[in-house]
């Protein structure tokens, strides 16, 4: 068990996704988003714009019970928050709300490869309530799954949950008619292994005509820093890419997500914590493990 914890917070920048990805924060401002108390954490933020505000899609996480939630929080055009409150919960770790807007319709695919799988969510009553679509088995139970429409097809990239180093390092790739599947892996999977640039990091763009991938780059630390990854060539049977830069938060430990949202950039960033309190919760949960 770590003795370090990461403790994430999300915030906002104000230019494009492709504009960070092609030359990173350049001094521009973060505006961070929400504070949150000791030992707690909100990190993967996407978002969309609806009416005015901005709605962003995160994981809430407290090491106290080590269990991820997805929550919703809602801010006026000057990134005041107005409301937040958790909309998604499941028996599993819940992170990453990947969100795609087709069709007229808004979806979430978060993270939960504990459940075996992935599952699609779309909304009823946007943005707090959402009911289950369709659970998509792959060839490995993903992380951080990430669908995009390109080329005329449904493109998911992801990680396998299996080995440590898999879980960084190893790229998948699935493609679909439809966003709701059928799902059919790429024959090549993996079709990269690299812990620099494997492991879905945010909203893919395109970038003069090319497909880029905010990937994490996981060679120092777990969500280190974040390393586009411009796809070359993509098709059911072959796949190549070119890894870019890597892009760094100044004064941070990590760097894990860039989302866009309109003129917005969404990111996280990190830092290690220690403290007898966070030590002392290790303690418990070991115990709490061996006493089950």
């Amino acid at each position: 068990m770590p003795v370090k914890k990461d403790i994430w917070r999300i915030g906002a920048v104000r230019a494009p996704a492709a504009e960070i990805l092609e030359r990173g924060f350049q001094g521009r401002d973060v505006t961070w988003l929400c504070d949150m108390p000791p030992l707690t954490f909100l990190a993967d933020p996407f978002g969309v714009w609806r009416g005015g505000r901005l709605y962003v899609f995160a994981e809430a996480y407290d090491y106290r019970d080590r269990h991820g939630a997805i929550e919703a929080l809602t801010f006026d055009a000057s990134l005041r928050l107005i409301e937040r409150r958790e909309v998604l919960r499941e028996p599993w770790h819940l992170s990453y709300p990947f969100i795609v807007e087709t069709g007229g319709e808004t979806y979430m695919m978060p993270e939960g490869f504990r459940s075996g799988g992935v599952s699609l969510y779309r909304a009823v009553a946007f943005p707090h309530r959402w009911d289950l679509v369709r659970r998509i088995t792959l060839d490995e139970a993903p992380i951080d799954a990430t669908p995009v429409f390109h080329d005329g097809m449904w493109w998911m990239f992801y990680t396998p949950a299996t080995t440590r180093e898999a879980k960084v390092s190893a790229l998948h790739v699935a493609f679909a008619p439809h966003l709701e599947g059928p799902w059919t892996p790429h024959p090549m999977n993996p079709v990269r292994f690299d812990p620099s640039s494997c492991r879905p990091g945010g909203t893919p763009v395109v970038i003069d005509g090319a497909l880029v991938l905010p990937m994490q780059d996981c060679r120092a630390t777990y969500g280190g820093a974040i390393r586009p990854l411009k796809v070359t060539r993509l098709t059911t049977a072959d796949f190549e890419a070119v890894p870019g830069h890597v892009l760094t938060a100044p004064g941070a430990d990590g760097f894990h997500t860039v989302a866009g949202a309109g003129a917005l950039t969404l990111i996280d960033t990190k830092r290690f914590h220690i403290s007898p309190t966070s030590l002392a919760l290790d303690v418990r949960h070991v115990l709490r493990k061996a006493f089950r």
